[in-house]
């Protein structure tokens, strides 16, 4: 079995093993399957959860899509080539409980050919993220714990590298430098150079997919029935506004997705269901969301 092969069905096996994992959580929605072809070549399986005792809205999302490379992808996105296949999956789980965070996870491989078919390029990319609206040091802990514990069996040097780059990714620039969570990790254009070859490159990404249910469901165990108040899902929805804010205005992988086509409900899935945008919004000096804030504009080290 080819690099691509492997890749394709360890794709569809994870997003199996999340949805299951996902639906038994929440004990009440499952996910509902909609595959679609892309006219341009491929497609893809997407899942979407809504309305349950935990999991208000969220998609684990697979795709295998391939095409020719245009003067606009040469241009914005900086590549080469005749033409390109990327097979990736893309989650977005938003709860129910303001006191259960939101995650974000993408793990995708990308390749580019000649105009003889010949593979002149090929890299890995993705990570995972923890989007928290009250900020426990437990939880993320565990978090990021679990997705060093991952990297570290492939190389100790990692992970620090590619918290630093998550930190340094997830930013709402306009508004000041504002984290949109705790962050994890996340890397891209990780090509198959020696030593780290193809084996080592999927073997890592395949590693960190693996590890995105243990990192993130003792989380959602554990806070999922606490008691929240208006006052929380209030302060829930102005932190979803600035989620929104960075996905549509910052986020490559959605700006990649539009500018090649792809699917636009597929895509935008990564929106949550009800956001605020108050004007000029501040939370009151020494209150719990304060010291999330804190937070997002100083990123600590948690592992």
């Amino acid at each position: 079995m080819d690099i691509k092969e492997t890749w394709i069905r360890y794709i569809h096996d994870l997003q199996d093993r999340i949805c299951a994992g996902l639906e038994q959580e929440d004990g009440l929605a499952t996910f509902q399957e909609d595959r679609w072809d892309r006219p341009e070549g491929g497609g893809g399986r997407t899942r979407v959860i809504a309305g349950g005792e935990v999991f208000e809205k969220g998609g684990v999302n697979t795709s295998v899509v391939f095409g020719q490379v245009t003067d606009p992808m040469r241009k914005q996105l900086g590549i080469s080539g005749e033409h390109w296949f990327a097979c990736g999956l893309s989650l977005v789980i938003h709860p129910v409980n303001p006191f259960v965070p939101t995650v974000h996870a993408n793990y995708r491989m990308f390749e580019l050919y000649n105009a003889e078919g010949d593979t002149v390029d090929r890299w890995w990319g993705g990570g995972t993220d923890l989007t928290p609206y009250y900020l426990f040091e437990e939880d993320a802990q565990l978090f990021h714990r679990t997705l060093k514990n991952a990297c570290d069996a492939f190389d100790p040097a990692l992970y620090p590298e590619y918290k630093i780059t998550c930190d340094d990714y997830f930013i709402n620039h306009h508004r000041n430098g504002e984290r949109r969570g705790i962050g994890g990790i996340f890397f891209d254009h990780q090509r198959a150079e020696e030593p780290r070859n193809a084996d080592f490159r999927m073997g890592l990404s395949r590693a960190c997919g693996d590890a995105f249910l243990q990192g993130y469901l003792p989380i959602v165990r554990l806070r999922k029935n606490t008691n929240f108040t208006a006052v929380h899902k209030y302060w829930q929805e102005i932190r979803r506004g600035r989620y929104v804010e960075f996905n549509l205005l910052h986020d490559r992988g959605t700006l990649f997705g539009l500018r090649t086509n792809g699917r636009t409900e597929s895509i935008l899935m990564s929106l949550p269901p009800t956001v605020r945008f108050d004007y000029d919004h501040h939370p009151a000096p020494g209150s719990l969301e304060e010291d999330l804030l804190d937070v997002l504009l100083k990123p600590r080290t948690w592992a």
